[in-house]
């Protein structure tokens, strides 16, 4: 897999959760400048596992440019269950940021993961494991880049670093 992320573009398709994992794996073994995701709630992409915030952490930890961007549609599980996840907010508040969408932008049903404007994972539809991935491919990911746009300008922010109050 190792080679998919410096040679010619390459697509897979995938149709399980696992699968749909392991594409998200492959994506952020990609990444070397930013991570842009859009998600019901992260409950399926795995993001609490300790493999995954090895990776995530490692990304983070490998450049001052780097960005983590997440928008959901339900961040009540990212806040009760993904431990590891918040940790990484606190610890890069800087550059990783997590959103909820407005209401304008809740008859999404897609998830998308972007990695370097040329890598991505596309998950067609939440309540289904089926869908894509690509690498190496600026010119099939720049769709997806807009729709996260999008989506990014139809949300606020909704998990903090931080906790105020008395």
């Amino acid at each position: 897999m190792d080679e998919l992320l410096h040679q010619t573009p390459a697509v897979g398709r995938f149709d399980t959760l696992a699968d749909y994992r392991g594409a998200i794996d492959l994506a952020l073994l990609g990444a070397r400048r930013r991570i842009w995701m859009f998600d019901r709630n992260l409950e399926d992409a795995g993001f609490n596992t300790a493999a995954r915030h090895e990776a995530l952490r490692a990304f983070l930890l490998g450049g001052q440019d780097r960005r983590l961007d997440i928008v959901l549609h339900d961040v009540d599980y990212v806040q009760r269950y993904c431990p590891r996840l918040l940790n990484l907010q606190r610890q890069f508040s800087h550059v990783v940021n997590i959103h909820q969408t407005n209401q304008e932008a809740r008859g999404i049903y897609d998830g998308i993961l972007v990695a370097d404007d040329a890598h991505y994972v596309h998950r067609f539809h939440f309540d289904h494991p089926r869908g894509e991935w690509v690498m190496n491919d600026l010119a099939r990911t720049q769709p997806l880049l807009r729709r996260l746009e999008e989506i990014w300008q139809a949300s606020r922010v909704a998990v903090s670093a931080t906790t105020l109050g008395l």
